[in-house]
């Protein structure tokens, strides 16, 4: 990093205001990290935007990437990672794997602690994983633990949470016994659904242990505050077993669902960090903020779901069909956003060996494939003089309401559909998703779990609970069966290709784009990298000194 930064300031015109006259002008030269270029701020406090505040703190329980960043803080599992997103040992130092890919060995570290001084052993995990896939934890996730043995007759109630798959083989030996070889079983120990909690403070309190006064974690930072609607505090846990390379004392979480927002804060150096940037302020910031800017490939979808248990999509696959066939996914990447975001015409983005085979329709230019979509609407019984009526429901965002009214311009242009808006807050909207008792057409995104398709593919399956557009289908279900049933290669990847090849011809949901992270970051912030998963670690921040000098 270059640590002399030339910022030319008139008056107040970093704040929108007009120039000041040239007796005003002042030249202000900010050197970051002293004279070496890594000394640090006596304040080691990092402050984030995180876009909404999550709907609970409890890592078996949460859902959405807002929950996940600051889970990620207060709790470890058995895997970490780099700040580049590389997999490394968490509280385990180190895992064998039996020859038939069936049976995991962790070793916990002998130095793995408790926030409250109590050591970190085997049965934590024993008890942690089992709560996470008991029916009454009511977890959105349990169903990515599937791999593991008898965990999936488990999470449906046909057997009790002790005959999961672990176990401990002494103080400080898991053992984890999985139903087939599953090659992403390792990047899956990353997500909090396997993170451990405390059994102790979870026994005592029950569903209030993720209150500040009664948490007790493993991460690198423990709970202090928590404001609804206001910020989440954390504070450094000192019983951190690798706390002598922590470098922060407190990060601080604000929960700005409003870009334009965010960014004034930002600007006004209230935040050192934005979950996102407003897109019609992104030209600006391209020539105002360049070097602050970050914007790197993500892996994520960004979709709308159909509610497919009701009309008037359920059993329309030509309905379905139709609208998705109507969107312009162009406009809304290069002209509604504009950060570099990839027309998706597929479900699962691009990762490792896997690419996803695009339907023919796609190749059509957008003028044929809103002729054909007007062959599907009217098979599906509406038309121009007799159209549909349906509602998008969406989380409150100014960019995803830029999104929503272009794809309602889009529908009513070319199909005559008359489509209303509602947006709702974040914690209200995943439960109304849920519920599917409101829902037509809800906004979706999914950000991979862990680094395979399969963290897609698994949305989709009749079973899952975040399934929120109740797609159902035998053969999609079977082949990803079949895939879990076979080891990393070309084979199971065609099994995840044909089953995403049969939900597209069922268009449940529509694909709209790729994500590209974008963030805004302080140039005094240090440790922080780019990363296909856009997981950030604050452990890895430290925030570097700065000094201002001024000259006429």
């Amino acid at each position: 990093m270059n640590n002399r930064i030339i910022a030319l300031i008139f008056g107040l015109a970093l704040f929108g205001c007009s120039p000041s006259t040239d007796n005003e002008t002042a030249l202000k030269e900010i050197v970051i990290g002293g004279t070496s270029g890594t000394e640090l701020a006596e304040d080691q406090v990092f402050r984030k935007n995180n876009g909404s505040d999550p709907g609970t703190l409890d890592p078996h329980r949460a859902e959405g990437v807002p929950a996940s960043n600051v889970l990620r803080d207060l709790y470890e599992g058995l895997v970490s990672e780099e700040a580049n997103g590389n997999y490394i040992p968490g509280v385990a130092e180190s895992w064998t794997i039996s020859d038939d890919g069936k049976t995991y060995r962790f070793k916990i570290r002998e130095n793995a602690l408790w926030s409250n001084g109590d050591r970190i052993v085997a049965e934590d995990f024993v008890f942690s994983l089992r709560r996470s896939v008991d029916p009454k934890t009511l977890s959105n996730y349990s169903s990515m633990l599937y791999p593991i043995k008898n965990a999936r007759d488990v999470v449906l109630g046909k057997l009790s949470p002790e005959a999961l798959g672990v176990s401990a083989e002494s103080e400080k030996i898991l053992l984890i016994e999985l139903q087939e070889p599953t090659p992403y079983f390792i990047s899956l120990l990353t997500h909090s659904t396997t993170y451990p909690v405390h059994p102790a403070s979870v026994k005592k309190h029950g569903s209030a242990f993720t209150r500040p006064e009664n948490m007790v974690s493993n991460g690198a930072f423990t709970l202090s505050n928590w404001r609804i609607q206001d910020y989440i505090l954390l504070t450094r846990n000192k019983e951190y077993w690798d706390d002598a390379n922590t470098t922060l004392s407190q990060v601080y979480y604000y929960p700005l669902d409003n870009p334009d927002a965010s960014l004034r804060r930002y600007r006004a150096n209230e935040l050192d960090f934005t979950d996102t940037t407003p897109s019609e302020q992104l030209p600006w910031i391209k020539r105002n903020l360049k070097e602050e800017l970050k914007i790197t490939p993500y892996f994520g979808s960004y979709y709308y779901g159909f509610n497919n248990t009701k009309p008037p999509f359920k059993n329309n696959p030509d309905l379905r069909m139709a609208l998705s066939l109507a969107v312009n996914r162009s406009i809304i990447t290069d002209i509604v956003l504009g950060a570099g975001q990839i027309p998706a015409f597929t479900f699962v983005p691009p990762v490792k060996e896997y690419q996803g085979k695009e339907p023919a329709w796609a190749k059509l230019t957008q003028e044929e494939r809103e002729r054909l979509a007007m062959d599907f609407y009217l098979q599906a019984g509406y038309s121009m003089s007799d159209p549909l009526s349906i509602e998008i429901i969406y989380n409150t965002s100014e960019n995803h309401k830029r999104v929503a009214l272009a794809v309602a311009s889009m529908w009513k242009k070319t199909l005559g559909v008359e489509t209303k808006l509602r947006n709702q807050e974040w914690k209200v909207f995943l439960e109304t998703r849920r519920l599917q008792e409101e829902t037509e057409i809800f906004r979706g995104g999914w950000i991979g779990d862990y680094d395979d398709p399969y963290t897609f593919s698994e949305l989709l399956h009749s079973e899952n609970e975040m399934n929120h557009s109740g797609y159902k289908s035998t053969k999609y279900d079977a082949l990803l069966k079949s895939a879990s049933l076979k080891p990393a290669g070309k084979d199971r990847l065609n099994d995840l290709l044909k089953a995403e090849q049969i939900m597209l011809s069922d268009m449940p949901v529509i694909p709209l784009y790729f994500y590209v992270s974008q963030h805004l970051i302080k140039p005094w912030v240090s440790g922080l990298e780019g990363n296909v998963m856009d997981h950030h670690y604050s452990k890895y921040v430290k925030i570097l000194k700065t000094e201002t000098t001024s000259s006429e």
